[in-house]
């Protein structure tokens, strides 16, 4: 239990897909201006990550090695049409709003990359603990960017106003140049925040 604990921890912090990793970047900074397509895109790529992981490590051992990266695409690629549909048949808005950034989770790195490194080789078991730890790394990192880019650039949470009338959004926030300051300052409390973890786990074992 302890190296799923792990497994499912790393993907949060020490192997954060965005913050350490650094991959799935662009659609991260193209949907982050609202907190509901933050929301949308992390479940979303969540909801992609698992299945394809569990399917990839179900059927690992009859996957034949040089046809591999076809059969992962055809995986992936099925989970994110079933994505696509759903939210365009349920919440038309924010299909509209995210746009292509949907249908691209199928080249998405952080899943390819996933289901190629872990998933190919490991348990469906270690999958699963592998997929919700990178999808909900990647979600709490979204949703806390789009978070302040809303709330500084528009002054809502959620589209509803929670900043006084008298407040003056700022529009930097919202533009790419916003974005990547934010990201910037997520990127340096995840360094922090892992110093500080190693070095409290460190402080147990000595102790």
């Amino acid at each position: 239990m302890k190296k799923l604990w792990k497994i499912f921890s790393g993907g949060l912090v020490f192997e954060n897909p965005l913050l350490v990793l650094m991959i799935g970047l662009c659609s991260s900074m193209a949907v982050t201006s609202t907190v509901s397509n933050g929301i949308g895109m992390g479940l979303s790529m969540t909801f992609v990550l698992l299945f394809s992981e569990i399917f990839v490590s179900a059927f690992r051992k009859i996957i034949p090695s040089s046809v591999r990266m076809p059969v992962f695409l055809i995986i992936i690629g099925g989970f994110t049409t079933i994505v696509d549909l759903v939210l365009k048949a349920y919440f038309p808005a924010l299909s509209k709003s995210m746009g292509v950034f949907i249908p691209l989770i199928v080249v998405n790195c952080i899943i390819m990359g996933r289901v190629e490194a872990f998933s190919y080789k490991q348990s469906v078991l270690a999958s699963i603990f592998d997929s919700f730890g990178m999808g909900l790394g990647y979600t709490w990192v979204l949703i806390g960017m789009s978070a302040f880019r809303e709330i500084l650039g528009n002054g809502t949470f959620l589209g509803i106003q929670v900043m006084p009338q008298s407040f003056q959004p700022i529009l930097f926030f919202i533009l790419p140049p916003g974005g990547f300051l934010i990201f910037g300052l997520f990127i340096a409390f995840n360094i922090w925040n892992k110093n500080r973890l190693t070095r409290k786990a460190e402080a147990k074992e000595n102790a």
